[in-house]
């Protein structure tokens, strides 16, 4: 009988610190509501493609220059398989079993290698973060962790022949 109880507590416990961290979850959610808003679209016709498409793992974006203050409003915090594509107007993020991501060429700011993202601590330079502006204003970083990480440089040196900062 002893052992049972203390199964049951353990148990109750145990679920007591799930609705937390859920209810955690979502308050942060509705706290970043208004500071993200709403993606920008995907357009219709994205130019013409630049780089390959690359395969690997989202791993969330978070509000720069954090790389652990993760973005847990809609999707945008949940990782995912994914494929990274880059043309003219912009980047393209198609994820699985989430919504597609696009950022517009305007809004990218730099595209650079990094040992960590959102909770995500790799090798040295395992990872590409993408820093971009949302349409409120608000500055994000965007990190994929490629299948191949050759391709990286190919990325970083991208944003710099368009314009932007590596």
């Amino acid at each position: 009988m002893e052992r049972t109880l203390q199964v049951l507590v353990m148990l109750v416990l145990f679920a007591l610190c799930l609705w937390l961290m859920y209810r955690a979850w979502t308050k942060r959610a509705v706290r970043q509501a208004s500071v993200i808003g709403d993606l920008p679209p995907v357009p219709a016709d994205c130019g013409a493609q630049l780089l390959e498409p690359t395969t690997g793992l989202y791993l969330g974006s978070t509000l720069a220059p954090s790389w652990i203050q993760r973005i847990t409003v809609g999707d945008l915090g949940f990782r995912a398989t994914a494929e990274l594509t880059r043309f003219e107007r912009g980047i393209l993020l198609e994820r699985d079993g989430a919504a597609t991501i696009w950022i517009p060429q305007e809004s990218i700011t730099a595209v650079r290698a990094e040992r960590g993202h959102a909770g995500k601590v790799m090798t040295e330079d395992g990872v590409l973060v993408i820093r971009w502006t949302l349409p409120t204003g608000t500055e994000v970083d965007t990190g994929f962790r490629g299948d191949d990480k050759a391709v990286y440089p190919a990325w970083t040196a991208a944003a710099t022949k368009t314009g932007d900062e590596a």
